[in-house]
């Protein structure tokens, strides 16, 4: 955290003196760019995140959509006509409606109307008249109506929102260890190369020498310089990969919305296990199996089938015929409780039905398929998600044991050359089987090295087949 502190005020020092700048270097006085350090600037700074975060606001802002269909309502309704002096009719009506669950809505309403051409229904006492009821439907509605359907799926569609961000947050710290593992792996070799670049050229030079005092043939000195020439060509290559591998990492550097460029000296360090575990927070890699009714993926497919199920209970309620009911208590006098009574009151009822119910079938058809195929996906994706991270479990067990081998294989390489390049020393050897020996030990490490590259890969596939996020 202290070198995290010390890049962050670097920054700021450098952004005030070059504002104009679009890029800037990661500035590091210990040279080195941890996998812990590195991963902490891309949870904190990288703009997926923010992203993340936009996807799991616009679940939140569903569901507040979905709950105005049960906020309050007041209406005014205001008609008036006069003609060539006569008030053929002044009409107010307003209303004050609560709407609750199951389909029931309260009222409260005051109307006052006049007009020498009024329609008579509409006529009330002259200073108004109040009414007090409920509506509501006896069959279709009841349970379930669009409005409840609505909102039902909305807490589903956040509950999908919020496993999609856990699945976006997955994917970038995935790919962004992949990205620092290739630069690492890149830097090794880079460095394993400018090494036996050095031993090369000191034994060109040697030979070099023993040529002019005619201690070695001309063609030895050839031989020295092949492998040199070729030594340089490895290290440039290398030099090549660590570039677009840096350049790789920078996709994933932010500070405050500037992108940020890793500098040329800076370098990677090896990660240990246990960093890497507590780093992706993975706790334990041989136990992984209570994760998949919590993984990202099955929680956004449960939330789909939430919702379709929410869709199949309303197609299914849609069956039924509808029957709305309607019931006022009439006053002219709302400062009396008591003046609310049956014998003043105003009701209504509406019953209908489809003869057939051919597109209510058709409907509740199509829902149960797309339910039984949201179902069956489940099943699916449980299958392979549990299969992949089993076939990875096994995959790092055996990257385990490949590591040790290499290393063992890569000492033994190291003796070889250093034995033969002993008898070289005596007169035993030749050039051509110092080189030969030399070869091998460069070729082992780099596998050595992928090797390592492949195992920390590896615990980072782990941890995105887990889905695992912060």
């Amino acid at each position: 955290m202290n070198n995290l502190r010390t890049i962050v005020l670097c920054y700021a020092l450098f952004c005030l003196g070059n504002v104009l700048f679009a890029q800037h270097e990661v500035v590091n006085p210990s040279n080195v760019l941890s996998f812990e350090e590195f991963l902490g600037y891309v949870k904190k700074y990288h703009p997926i995140m923010k992203q993340a975060d936009i996807t799991l606001s616009s679940g939140e802002a569903n569901l507040l959509k979905a709950r105005g269909g049960f906020d309050p309502k007041i209406e005014v309704d205001y008609n008036r006509k006069k003609f060539k002096g006569t008030e053929y009719y002044d009409v107010f009506n307003t209303v004050f409606k609560v709407p609750t669950w199951y389909g029931i809505e309260f009222k409260a309403n005051y109307e006052n109307n006049t007009g020498y051409y009024l329609d008579p229904s509409l006529t009330v006492p002259e200073d108004g008249l109040y009414s007090a009821g409920v509506s509501f439907s006896l069959a279709q509605g009841l349970l379930i109506d669009e409005r409840m359907a609505t909102l039902k799926k909305a807490k589903f569609f956040r509950s999908q929102t919020e496993a999609e961000r856990h699945l976006q947050i997955n994917d970038l710290l995935f790919q962004a260890s992949k990205a620092y593992f290739n630069w690492l792996q890149a830097v090794t070799e880079q460095q394993i190369y400018e090494s036996f670049l050095i031993n090369a050229k000191e034994r060109q030079d040697a030979i070099g020498r023993s040529v002019e005092t005619g201690d070695k043939a001309e063609i030895d000195f050839t031989e020295a310089k092949i492998t040199f020439q070729n030594r340089q060509l490895g290290l440039e290559a290398a030099n090549l990969m660590v570039r677009k591998a840096s350049l790789e990492l920078s996709n994933y550097l932010w500070i405050n919305d500037i992108p940020m460029e890793v500098q040329d000296g800076i370098l990677p360090m090896l990660p240990s296990v246990e960093t890497l575990q507590t780093s992706l927070l993975i706790e334990d890699l041989e136990n992984n199996t209570d994760f998949l009714d919590t993984h990202p993926k099955v929680m956004s497919l449960d939330a789909k089938i939430g919702e379709l199920g929410v869709d199949k209970f309303l197609k299914t309620n849609k069956l039924l015929p509808k029957l709305d009911l309607q019931y006022n208590f009439l006053t002219q006098d709302a400062d009396r409780l008591d003046s609310f009574n049956t014998a003043n009151y105003k009701a209504y009822v509406n019953f209908s039905m489809p003869l057939f119910l051919r597109k209510e079938r058709g409907d509740l058809r199509l829902t149960k398929l797309k339910l039984q195929d949201a179902k069956l996906d489940r099943m699916n994706a449980v299958l392979k998600i549990k299969n992949k991270a089993e076939a990875i479990q096994a995959e790092i067990s055996s990257l385990e044991t490949q590591n040790e081998l290499i290393k063992n294989i890569v000492s033994d390489y190291e003796t070889m050359v250093k034995a033969e390049e002993r008898k070289f020393e005596l007169g035993e050897s030749s050039l051509f089987l110092v080189n030969s020996r030399e070869q091998k030990l460069i070729d082992a490490q780099i596998k050595e090295n992928n090797l390592i590259t492949k195992r920390l890969e590896a615990i980072a596939k782990l941890y995105n087949s887990l889905g695992l996020s912060i």
